[in-house]
């Protein structure tokens, strides 16, 4: 089983680094997303969001936190 919360990411893309042996994350594809829409799923935006390639938002969601702030939308 392998979990990721936190982790490295790409220098070029910002996107989370992929395999177990990279502490990367897991591939989250088109078809996941379609399920997870249909699912009506609400961490749909987080996982393309801030778990994702968005460094602005992930900067603003990471600061919140810390100080103790909702997390933006």
């Amino acid at each position: 089983l392998h979990a990721r919360s936190i982790g490295p990411y790409s220098l070029v893309t910002q996107q989370p680094l992929g395999g177990k042996a990279q502490f990367g994350g897991q591939r989250f594809g088109e078809m996941e997303v379609w399920a997870l829409e249909a699912y009506g799923a609400y961490t749909l935006q987080e996982i393309l969001t801030y778990k994702s390639d968005d460094v602005v938002g992930r900067v603003k969601t990471y600061e919140a936190i810390v100080k103790g702030e909702p997390i933006p939308k």
